[in-house]
């Protein structure tokens, strides 16, 4: 059927009661993953990490926010970024410098401080894309370059997966288990969402097993409600300000090259859904204004970084209601959820196995989605400049595992493999010949450029 003659561009035709379940629609959509990344996060910070009720205040805020500067008319919804926690992973582990003698809470500010400084690189990128103009940008920015960044990140936080797996390897398989049923065999909804199915189904595996009196390998109870109790039923998000670190900031700005090219392909992935040109209008440069600006507000108060969802992009293709209005009542969802903490205690109780089941597909799948993006862009590794550009990449990536530390004066600075790869992969390919990256020329390459786990996000028409 024509998306022309029967997609929904004003869903107050609907009526209120039903844009009302739209957008309860995408909330549903989004939430899983969004709830995901401060589950991980504080996983790596030993329960001293993100906060979900501020993670799902900035979600809606960051969302409303982006509608703002991209003129009301983008469709987007910016949940958690994924593909900073690997960043996230190294500032809990670093211990040189002022880090050295720091507990777990008290790094997380300068990791949140990272955050900043790269969503303020969006504003960079913006700007030049104005004045220079996309293309020109975007061969410095090839997939040759992102993809190996993108499986660098993914590869990186793999032992995480399987230590956490490790505590209990039934609750872990059955949420890995749930999650590829629902990928591969779901059916509309249910196949967009199958990282919320995941962890619920696996949770109530998780209650049943507790009430007959299972525990986890180490001989601990599988659940501990004890925080659920003393939580209030309505209460604010702990927000907490920002610190700033050159060595925190090195870990995690030049994750952002990772993240403004995922922004392009969603802004790209949605454009072809709703058939649109929202690059053009109103233009790449609004739309990562309004992501850097959306994740760089979150961080300062504590929050991870903020991405286009590609989850909700698939709620689009599936309802074919295209109203920018639907998404913003998603997200005032998403604020009013942030104030009950309660219920993100619950949320906390997820034993770590279940994080480990869901960790071990998803950290496997960043990387996947790196090969994709390569693939996808068919980038051809006949040729010699992209196999070393490539081969450096993963090299420095995977091969630093401890970063190169070194003093500036006074001040202990730590180069993580991250930015080193990433470094390296931008220099190389501006040196050596022969870049023929054009984008725009393969419209469905360029929609997969980031880390998106939805399976219609690629989807062009």
């Amino acid at each position: 059927m024509n998306e022309k003659f029967d997609a929904i561009r004003d869903a107050r035709s609907l009526g209120v009661p039903k844009m009302l379940l739209l957008g309860l629609q995408h909330m549903f959509a989004m939430f899983g993953a969004t709830i995901l990344v401060p589950i991980l996060v504080n996983s790596y910070f030993n329960g001293e990490g993100l906060s979900i009720q501020v993670t799902l205040f900035f979600a809606g805020v960051g969302t409303l926010f982006f509608h703002v500067c991209s003129k009301f008319q983008v469709p987007a919804f910016l949940g958690s970024s994924f593909a900073f926690l690997g960043g996230f992973a190294t500032v809990a582990n670093l211990d040189t410098g002022i880090f050295a003698d720091m507990t777990y809470g008290e790094k997380l500010p300068y990791a949140c401080g990272g955050i900043v400084v790269a969503g303020l690189l969006y504003l960079v990128l913006a700007l030049i894309i104005k004045f220079v103009g996309v293309n020109r940008v975007m061969r410095f920015l090839p997939p040759v370059v992102t993809g190996p960044i993108i499986i660098c990140i993914g590869l990186s936080l793999a032992p995480s997966a399987v230590s956490n797996a490790s505590t209990n390897w039934f609750l872990a398989l059955v949420a890995l288990a749930v999650i590829i049923i629902f990928n591969i065999w779901g059916k509309g909804m249910w196949k967009i969402i199958p990282i919320l199915l995941g962890v619920v189904i696996s949770y109530v595996v998780a209650l049943i097993m507790n009430a007959l009196g299972f525990t986890n390998a180490d001989g601990s109870v599988i659940l501990d409600f004890s925080g659920v109790a003393t939580s209030a039923a309505v209460g604010l998000p702990p927000f907490q300000l920002c610190k700033f670190d050159l060595t925190a900031i090195l870990v995690m700005a030049p994750i952002a090259l990772a993240t403004m090219m995922e922004h392009i392909g969603d802004i790209s992935a949605i454009s072809a859904t709703v058939g649109e040109n929202f690059i053009e209008n109103p233009g790449l440069h609004r739309t990562l204004i309004g992501d850097g600006l959306a994740t760089s507000l979150s961080a300062l108060f504590g929050g991870p970084a903020n991405t286009t969802y590609g989850e909700n992009t698939g709620v689009l293709e599936l309802s074919r209601v295209y109203d920018p209005k639907v998404i913003r009542l998603a997200a005032v969802y998403a604020i009013i959820l942030s104030f009950i903490p309660k219920m993100s205690a619950i949320i906390g109780s997820l034993p770590t196995a279940i994080i480990g089941g869901i960790s071990f597909i998803l950290y496997g799948m960043i990387s996947a989605i790196g090969v994709r993006n390569i693939v996808e862009n068919k980038v051809d590794f006949t040729k010699s400049r992209n196999l070393i550009i490539a081969a450096v990449i993963l090299v420095c990536g995977l091969g630093f595992s401890g970063g190169l530390t070194f003093t500036v004066g006074t001040t202990s600075i730590t180069l993580t493999s991250l930015a080193i790869a990433a470094i390296a992969g931008i220099l190389l390919n501006a040196i050596l010949p022969g870049n023929d990256y054009v984008f725009g020329t393969n419209p469905n390459g360029d929609i997969n450029r980031g880390v998106s786990f939805n399976p219609q996000h690629g989807k062009a028409k």
